[in-house]
């Protein structure tokens, strides 16, 4: 018997289905979709809050020193001539920044292996680049999901029969974080 269910595709598209799934459930908190689907990527989701739950706390805060370009009054560089070059201006300014520990390291590789990158567009920019921003998964689990579900043994999702789908009667459902 199979260790999972193979919802009538190859491999890689198997794949890349329930990781675009499991992506979109944890940038938007809930899916719809099919149940035997929901099932699949339940169990994969479910590892991922897991992790960050475990590690959520294994981080060291260290301070950095960073340069940082000087902006005039419309956000704009600074440059000045050196020898004939126009170069910018930098500022040196002292940021604290989370250091993974090696295990939380690793937690953070994991979850990279499964999700896909996520970029935010805003309603008046639609369709184009500008304006546009990467979201991290990874900080999201430890940071906001970790805490989260702390105090839970597992169980972070919860699947709602919503009814058969109109055109080949596969059972709906909504697949969400409780």
């Amino acid at each position: 018997m199979a260790m999972h269910r193979k919802l009538g595709k190859e491999s890689s598209a198997r794949q890349a289905l329930l990781r675009n799934q499991v992506t979109m459930l944890l940038y938007h908190g809930k899916i719809k979709t099919t149940e035997a689907r929901a099932k699949e990527v339940r169990q994969i989701a479910e590892h991922l809050i897991t992790l960050a739950v475990k590690e959520k706390d294994n981080f060291d805060e260290v301070t950095v020193t960073a340069k940082v370009p000087k902006l005039d009054k419309d956000g704009k560089r600074i440059k000045e001539v050196v020898d004939g070059k126009k170069v910018t201006q930098y500022d040196t300014v002292e940021k604290k920044v989370k250091k993974d520990q090696p295990s939380r390291l690793h937690a953070r590789r994991q979850m990279l292996k499964v999700l896909y990158p996520v970029i935010e567009v805003p309603q008046e920019a639609a369709g184009k680049k500008r304006g546009t921003k990467k979201v991290d998964l990874t900080a999201k689990l430890f940071d906001e999901y970790g805490p989260k579900y702390a105090g839970r043994p597992g169980g972070y999702t919860r699947i709602v029969k919503i009814g058969p789908r109109k055109g080949d009667a596969a059972m709906e459902v909504i697949l969400e974080l409780v």
